[in-house]
């Protein structure tokens, strides 16, 4: 049987074992979100011995190149030494700026760091509060706010939601690596026909697009839809209504599930060459793309980034 070891621990594992598992089962804390590869926070450091990689092009060479490996795609083989990783050694630090309520659920976080963050609209990072870490899509904008703001779904609790909420300013968290999701806005689209669909706090990266769009002054018609759980929860109302009014080529609308039936039931393409970035859980990323092929919109128009379940 492989032998596992971290600092000072070792342990026999069955040959084959998933790597996230065997690590969690035997007190060694490895957060993980989404077990699919794609949210990174399960990110561990082989300093001897490899494991069997389901997912070698879900980090960079680079990465792989010093030992990086997601936990939640391997199984160990053979003898392995693992380093967990350190936000605050490993990412880097940052501090607490302003934490506030956009809503009754929804939790809005800032943070600075020492040193500036290269990041583009629609990415995420990896935070990380003491030893729990989530990823997280980033709603400001570079180059134009001087702080990395996140907006936090705490209608379920959960363990960084919850340790969100006790945040203060000037409490310090770490952040992990910086992921480039689907969405993001591309010059190229300067006159295309743009709609941005988020579901709850999906429209935090796609204010994020929409704020990129208008500065580089996107002549299309916009259309941005937030289908929130009522509509107290449209936690970003004021200032998408605000951007509305004065301009032209941008409409906001504001959806409850009740009225969702009736108002996908008449979504109507106004041009092929519409683009559509959808954020939000699966089954309302779902319903959104099922629509709009069915109105006809080209697969490879649709972007999308889904916010998947823990577990």
């Amino acid at each position: 049987m492989p032998e596992l070891r971290v600092g000072e621990r070792q342990w026999s594992v069955a040959a084959g074992s998933n790597l996230l598992d065997a690590l969690n089962q035997n007190g060694v804390s490895v957060p993980y979100s989404c077990r699919a590869g794609s949210c990174h926070a399960c990110l561990v450091q082989c300093v001897q011995g490899l494991p069997s990689d389901s997912r070698p092009d879900a980090l960079s060479a680079e990465q792989r190149q010093q030992g990086w490996r997601l936990a939640c795609q391997c199984s160990v083989i053979e003898d392995l030494q693992v380093h967990t990783f350190d936000p605050l050694q490993d990412g880097r630090p940052a501090e607490v700026a302003a934490v506030d309520w956009l809503s009754a659920n929804v939790l809005r976080l800032r943070l600075i760091t020492q040193r500036p963050l290269r990041y583009g609209a629609g990415q995420h990072l990896v935070l990380w509060a003491g030893n729990v870490a989530r990823p997280y899509s980033l709603a400001s904008l570079p180059d134009e706010d001087r702080f990395l703001e996140f907006h936090l779904d705490c209608r379920q609790p959960g363990e960084f939601s919850d340790a969100a909420r006790q945040l203060q300013i000037g409490d310090t968290l770490g952040l992990g690596e910086l992921r480039g999701g689907a969405l993001h806005y591309d010059a190229d689209w300067h006159t295309r026909p743009l709609w941005l669909l988020a579901a709850g706090t999906g429209l935090g990266p796609l204010f994020g697009v929409l704020r990129e769009a208008l500065r580089q002054d996107h002549q299309g018609a916009i259309r941005v839809i937030h289908l929130a759980h009522d509509a107290d929860e449209h936690y970003l109302a004021k200032p998408l209504q605000a951007m509305a009014a004065g301009r032209e080529n941008l409409t906001v609308e504001l959806w409850t599930p009740a009225e969702l039936p009736q108002a996908l039931a008449q979504l109507r393409l106004v041009s092929r060459q519409t683009l559509a970035l959808l954020c939000g859980g699966p089954d309302s990323v779902d319903a959104f793309a099922r629509r709009l092929y069915l109105a006809g919109l080209p697969r490879n128009q649709l972007l999308a980034d889904v916010f998947l379940p823990r577990g």
